[in-house]
């Protein structure tokens, strides 16, 4: 048995968001597991890519090329471990579409740099924080083989969204923000409503980082 403290891991992530997952997205989840699946191996990928693309792009930055590096291998890993529980369940791989919670937040991106990538690299850690809170959410009402999965999960989330904030520090520090500190905590405070907003609002569409459900709103 795991002797890991979820309660206490969770605290800081919770308190990082401006809410808690809505009991209505979680009625939803657990009546469409399959749709939460796939769109959770979504997730895994597109993050993975999304570091891979970061690295190529601001391949000047030393210490963000070793964090993503690591990162990417996570990611990729746990989308082959999402669909290899998908094939054991008998489920098949589906296209879906995207919700709007990835371009809702980087619609807050500003237009220069390095802004910009700290900008990335915050939204980063509210998304890699999003989805440690629902795993921990959902943990206790799948079934016990996908609850173990979701707990296996959490440390490297968590680890995920402070590894972007410090990546942030480090990029604003590196370019010599006025002040460094003060930039990122209102980039943070600004983008936490924003975060808030789509995950409390009314969604039509039910996805892993989706909203309240329509029909529950």
């Amino acid at each position: 048995m795991s002797n890991i403290d979820y309660d206490a891991l969770m605290k800081p992530v919770i308190g990082f968001l401006g809410c808690e997952t809505p009991k209505a997205w979680l009625d939803e989840a657990l009546n469409n597991l399959d749709i939460l699946m796939q769109d959770h191996a979504n997730c895994e990928k597109k993050a993975a890519s999304t570091a891979m693309n970061l690295m190529f792009r601001y391949s000047f930055f030393s210490d963000l090329q070793i964090k993503l590096a690591q990162l990417v291998r996570e990611e990729m890993l746990h989308y082959e471990q999402v669909l290899e529980l998908m094939a054991k369940r008998g489920q098949e791989w589906t296209a879906i579409s995207a919700g709007r919670y990835a371009g809702g937040l980087r619609k807050e991106v500003r237009t220069y740099e390095p802004e910009a990538l700290i900008d990335i690299l915050v939204i980063g850690a509210f998304v890699e924080a999003r989805s440690c809170e629902r795993f921990y959410a959902l943990a206790p009402h799948v079934d016990e083989e996908l609850g173990r999965y979701y707990r296996y999960l959490l440390k490297s989330e968590s680890r995920h969204y402070e590894d972007y904030l410090a990546l942030a520090m480090d990029v604003a520090t590196t370019n010599k923000l006025k002040n460094p500190k003060e930039d990122i905590q209102m980039r943070i405070e600004h983008i936490r409503e924003v975060e808030k907003n789509l995950i409390s609002s009314p969604d039509e569409l039910f996805r892993f980082h989706s909203g309240v459900p329509v029909k529950a709103a």
